[in-house]
């Protein structure tokens, strides 16, 4: 290996937006990072399905919930 080309590899402290720290080691002494492990609703087990921007009632407005109905059969002929 050539020597003074590689990066130094140090203990690095990573601070979540939730307010959680830890130590892991990086090539940079410190890094933020907007979601963890603590904060993550598929682990904390908090999942939350949430329809932000209304898709569902837009689609029930638009079609006015007979959508998936069917349509009616016509009568045969005699």
């Amino acid at each position: 290996m050539k020597a003074d080309i590689h990066p130094k590899y140090v203990e690095c402290t990573v601070t979540c937006g939730c307010g959680n720290t830890f130590k892991t080691r990086s090539t940079r002494p410190e890094l933020k990072v907007e979601i963890c492990s603590n904060c993550h609703p598929f682990f904390t087990g908090q999942e939350r399905f949430v329809d932000t921007a209304g898709r569902v009632e837009k689609f029930t407005k638009k079609f006015g919930g007979e959508y998936f109905k069917g349509s009616k059969k016509k009568a045969a002929k005699a």
